[in-house]
């Protein structure tokens, strides 16, 4: 039985709220909806004639973002529900169903993290299972893991299998009242334009459940489903090991890891993952290393947010003695690193920073492999374009291939595809927002690997003497000081999201962008929302149009790199900015202070937190 559900939920009197539109919506939502909690909460809004939070809740529904559907979990066409995964999974049916004349064959696989809202009634296991439902009731194969796993698994298993398509249910790190639909294509990478919209399409010409959709029992009932995890694990951790390059050397190793899950999923994969590595098991965080749907000891459930959210990490390795503290978010697709300083505590490593240490040992084992300089002319490196340029540097210096995509590692991943059917070798590829793909065996980011490599890389500066912050100078030495600050704030209000980056299109005049900020003077602008870039020749921007989200970038006289954009998961606007400074120039002081004063006047000047009821990043 589904939760509070009533036997006479169809047979419910109209509900009127004074206007027949909504009421349409209202009547339908209670009409499909076969999960009591929230078919009460519709109710219970339609009784206390709360007209505009109903017309947020059904007047409009998810779209595909950065990470597929991403919203708050609760009743209502704009959240994610029992309903709205049925409505999406259906869609995606048909729509695999046109592409693939072998589906039935090929099948679907299906994951899930362990987020849970009790309220709701809803949790990633049962809308995990809700949407094996749907396609088993249309006799399609589906490959549903019978226990949480690491989102990266997903997309492995698609490859491996040779599955169709693949559906991770996470939030990643979102707050904890969020949940999402993440989808995968055949070739492993997450879905991007034309599929993305043309699944949407089928979505909204397929939203009255089909009779059998709501079948859960199906998950047991039917010969169709199978359980991968044995075998996904099992083929992970083997192929894991070709990006393993000193695994005796590992056996010896002296330094001891305390790792945290984030009340995840990570904890027994990255204890494997170690295993794998030839490691002990590091030492795990005991509030932190089981599943807790409420994250109840961190005040977000993002490592990302410093050392504020590691504190137990970081105080259990003291007691340890332990010098480097590994923590992967919720759903072990990312990974945050601190290091213990002799004199100064504890050194949490930026994306950019850990993007840095892990593209020169990637390219150092790669090197030790392959020492025909030839070798190196068919290796690239990715990032996203908000992300530092230091890899960059180092194509320049070393001779292999740098490219840039639109954020978001759906384009990675499409990029690695297409790249290694040409016969190119994408050794690593990296977001700022801690992700990391060493390697690749997974066409998103994956916090799993990513803590076995970087525990290998210290194990092998460590015989060297060097830890990871000397060694991330001694990269700077070398390639150039890349010194970058991000951060975000907060706007509920999409209007003034609008409205905002509106004014940056009309800042001097109508279609002027503006011309300094802060005191400096801007050189060029990119706009991939427009597809405008007047560093260019026809003043067309090189990266892909994205008109549904919002991105500008200013190039700086001074050498450094701003950019404002939308976040594709949360009511964020992000800014970033990085001053990339040539090799030999070592005032690091100078250099961070001018760093710091553009990025203040980036943000009081050009987003007015004051004015636009903008809430600061308080973490």
């Amino acid at each position: 039985m589904w939760p509070n559900e009533d036997l006479n939920a169809n047979s419910d009197c109209v509900l009127s709220t004074g206007d027949p539109a909504l009421d349409k919506l209202v009547n339908q939502w209670i009409s499909w909806d076969k999960n009591g909690a929230t078919r009460e909460q519709i109710k219970i809004l339609v009784q206390e004639g709360r007209v505009e939070e109903l017309r947020r809740r059904l007047g409009s529904r998810m779209t595909f973002g950065t990470a597929g559907l991403r919203a708050a979990m609760g009743a209502g066409f704009s959240r994610v529900n029992d309903l709205t995964v049925i409505q999406s999974t259906q869609g995606m049916y048909v729509y695999l169903a046109k592409c693939f004349p072998d589906l039935s064959s090929r099948g679907l696989v299906v994951g899930y993290d362990t987020r849970a809202q009790e309220c709701s009634g809803c949790t990633s296991e049962r809308l995990a299972r809700l949407t094996a439902a749907v396609m088993l009731c249309k006799d399609i194969p589906v490959y549903l893991f019978s226990t949480y796993v690491p989102t990266p698994f997903v997309p492995y298993a698609v490859k491996k299998i040779g599955a169709a398509a693949g559906v991770m249910i996470t939030a990643s790190h979102n707050r904890k009242e969020d949940n999402g639909y993440k989808v995968y294509w055949q070739n492993g990478a997450q879905i991007s334009s034309p599929h993305d919209k043309e699944i949407l399409r089928c979505i909204e010409e397929n939203t009255e459940p089909w009779s059998e959709s709501w079948n859960e029992d199906l998950v047991e009932d039917s010969p169709l489903r199978s359980d991968p995890l044995e075998d996904v694990c099992r083929w992970y951790m083997e192929e894991l090991r070709t990006v393993c390059f000193q695994r005796e050397l590992n056996t010896r190793c002296p330094l001891k890891f305390v790792h945290s899950s984030f009340h995840g999923v990570g904890h027994s994969y990255v204890q494997r993952a170690f295993q794998a590595f030839g490691f002990p098991p590091p030492i795990p965080v005991p509030e932190q290393m089981n599943p807790d749907p409420n994250f109840s000891t961190v005040s977000c459930p993002n490592p990302e947010e410093g050392e504020s959210v590691l504190e137990l990490s970081l105080r259990l390795a003291e007691r340890e003695e332990a010098k480097i503290v590994l923590a992967t978010d919720p759903d072990a697709d990312r990974l945050a690193v601190a290091e213990q300083c002799d004199k100064c505590g504890w050194k949490v490593f930026t994306g950019n920073e850990l993007a840095a240490l892990l593209g020169w040992w990637m390219l150092y084992n790669w090197k030790e492999a392959h020492p025909d300089p030839e070798d190196t002319e068919r290796v690239y490196m990715l990032a996203t374009t908000v992300s530092s340029k230091i890899l960059q540097a180092l194509a320049q210096k070393e001779g292999f291939h740098f490219q840039e995509t639109l954020p978001g590692f759906k384009w990675i991943g499409n990029k690695i595809h297409e790249l290694t059917k040409t016969g190119k070798e994408v050794i690593f590829s990296f977001e700022e927002s801690i992700g990391f793909l060493c390697g690749s065996m997974v066409l998103d980011k994956d916090g799993v690997s990513a803590a076995a490599v970087v525990a290998e890389m210290a194990a092998y500066l460590h015989t060297k003497n060097i830890t990871l912050n000397q060694q991330l100078q001694n990269i700077y030495e070398i390639y150039g000081f890349h010194i970058s600050r991000t951060s975000y704030v907060i706007c509920n209000d999409p209007p003034t999201v609008k409205r905002i980056f509106t004014r940056l299109r009309n800042f001097e005049d109508e279609g002027v962008y503006p011309r300094k900020c802060g005191g400096y003077s801007i050189a060029h602008v990119r706009d991939v929302t427009t597809g405008y870039d007047s560093s260019q020749p026809d003043k067309r921007s090189v990266l892909p149009v994205t008109k549904s989200s919002q991105m500008v970038t200013f190039t700086f006289h001074n050498g450094i790199v701003a950019t404002l954009r939308t976040s594709g998961t949360e009511p964020k606007i992000k800014y970033y900015t990085e001053f990339c400074a040539p090799p030999g120039k070592r005032d690091l002081f100078s250099l961070e202070d001018e760093l710091k004063k553009l990025a203040s006047a980036l943000l009081e000047e050009f987003l007015e937190p004051e004015k636009n009821n903008l809430i600061r990043r308080s973490v």
